[in-house]
């Protein structure tokens, strides 16, 4: 098993990245990612933690020897299930593959929460446990440093398509903002 761990800080508050997140797909940066589905959702009244369980289809740039080795399709699917708690300011999102795990499985944990000592910005963390499978016993250490490298690469890409993402959420929240101002001008005169 090999790990990736990866730390960045947003430079906007929290409540705007956690909001951002459930619009991160698709964007150009990662167009890999086809489709993303809510399996279920639900706030837990005792907490008020809203817990989300969402599928994904990614469509991965495999070489095609390595497809024929192993006998796959490069449709692969991913089970996401996240966890976000507004007392704490704290989503966090766990996923695995469901394909192709008997060659290959990756557990991520990423987690966003309020910086602490800049509560205008959010703290980002992101954690993978890479494990190639028994049926690559001979190749595994190879595998999972491939994967661990592609992976490290795909984060690089991933944060530069959601910062796209958030500057434009941002735009569209204070552009909301400043019409719900506006209106409410309008409505005292």
């Amino acid at each position: 098993m090999k790990l990736f761990t990866s730390t960045h800080q947003y430079p906007y508050k929290w409540s705007l990245v956690s909001a951002a997140q459930w619009q991160k797909y698709p964007n150009e940066h990662c167009p890999h990612v086809k489709a993303v589905d809510v399996l279920s959702r639900h706030i837990d009244k005792d907490t008020g933690i809203l817990y989300t369980e969402r599928l994904l289809t990614v469509e991965q740039n495999v070489p095609a020897w390595v497809m024929r080795f192993i006998g796959g399709c490069t449709t692969q699917y991913v089970r996401e299930v996240s966890a976000l708690d507004p007392k704490t300011q704290t989503l966090t999102m766990s996923s695995v593959n469901l394909t192709m795990s008997n060659f290959m499985s990756v557990q991520e944990t990423i987690t966003y929460q309020c910086d602490p000592d800049q509560p205008d910005k959010t703290l980002f963390s992101q954690t993978a446990a890479i494990s190639a499978g028994s049926t690559l016993r001979g190749m595994a250490s190879m595998v999972e440093d491939f994967s661990v490298k592609r992976f490290k690469e795909n984060a690089v890409i991933g944060r530069e398509g959601f910062m796209n993402v958030l500057e434009r959420f941002s735009v569209l929240t204070e552009a909301s903002e400043q019409a719900t101002l506006e209106n409410k001008q309008v409505e005292a005169i």
